[in-house]
C-alpha cells in the first residue's frame, strides 16, 4: 500500500514540473507575438498531450487581447458657389467683355447681326434689376449679338463712348455701326423692345462695319467720376 501511495506522489510531482515547463514555454511564445500580430484561439484537449503521461489536463484556452482600430473616414464636399447675377449668361449670344479689344473683336464679327451693348456695374441696383428681363430677351431673340460691359473694369472706354449712368444701351449693327444710344431702368423696358423691333429688320450689308464711335485705341485716361445709377 505505501508504494502504491508513493509512485501516486511522485506521479503528481512529475505532472505538475511538466506543466510548469509547458506553461513557461507558452509565455515565451506570447511575448515574442504582440497582441495585434498574435495568435489566434489555440484550445490545448487531452487528446494533445496524452503522449506525454497525464492521465487529465484541463482544456488550456488562449485569449490574446484584441486591439481594435476605428478609422476616421472624412468625407470632403465640394460645394460650387453660386454665380454673381452679373455673371450669369443667358446663352451663347450673350457675351461678357473684359477689354477695349474684345469689344471691338465682338462687334467685327458680329458682321449684319444687331448688337446690343449693355454697360452695368455690378453696385447698380437698376442693372441688378432689370438684368433678368435682359436674360428672356436674349434667349427671345437667338439672333442678336448681346454684349455685357462691366462699366468698373473698363472705366477708359466706357467714357470715350460717353457713358454716365447706368445701366446704358449702345445698339450696333454691321456697315451702319453705332445705330442709337440711351439709358434704361426695368420700369423703361420697352424702350429696348421697341429698339429691336425697329432696328432688327432684314437688310443687305453695303460695306464694311463702321468705327464703334470715339474709342481712342492708344491711350485711356480712367474718369475722375463714377458713373450714376438710373
Amino acid at each position: 500500500m505505501g508504494d502504491v501511495i508513493k509512485l501516486c506522489c511522485n506521479s503528481l510531482r512529475f505532472s505538475s514540473s511538466l506543466l510548469t515547463s509547458f506553461s513557461s514555454s507558452f509565455n515565451s511564445s506570447q511575448r515574442a507575438f504582440p497582441p495585434n500580430q498574435g495568435l489566434h484561439k489555440k484550445v490545448v484537449s487531452v487528446s494533445d498531450v496524452s503522449s506525454v503521461g497525464f492521465d487529465f489536463v484541463s482544456p488550456v484556452v488562449l485569449r490574446p487581447q484584441k486591439q481594435l482600430q476605428y478609422f476616421k473616414v472624412h468625407a470632403t464636399v465640394t460645394e460650387t458657389e453660386a454665380p454673381k447675377w452679373w455673371e450669369r449668361n443667358a446663352g451663347p449670344n450673350m457675351i461678357d467683355i473684359h477689354s477695349t479689344q474684345e469689344f471691338l473683336n465682338a462687334l467685327s464679327q458680329a458682321g449684319d447681326k444687331l448688337v446690343i451693348v449693355e454697360f452695368y456695374g455690378t453696385w447698380c441696383a437698376s442693372c441688378r434689376a432689370l438684368f433678368p428681363k435682359l436674360c428672356r430677351t436674349a434667349n427671345e431673340h437667338p439672333d442678336i449679338l448681346f454684349l455685357k460691359v462691366n462699366f468698373d473694369e473698363n472705366k477708359p472706354m466706357c467714357k470715350s463712348l460717353n457713358v454716365k449712368v447706368l445701366p446704358y444701351f449702345h445698339f450696333y449693327r454691321g456697315a451702319d455701326g453705332q445705330l442709337e444710344s440711351f439709358s434704361c431702368s426695368l420700369a423703361k423696358f420697352q424702350k429696348i423692345r421697341d429698339a429691336i423691333e425697329l432696328h432688327n429688320t432684314a437688310r443687305c450689308s453695303i460695306g464694311p462695319p463702321k468705327g464703334v464711335g470715339d474709342i481712342n485705341l492708344e491711350s485711356f485716361s480712367p474718369p475722375k467720376k463714377q458713373a450714376e445709377s438710373t
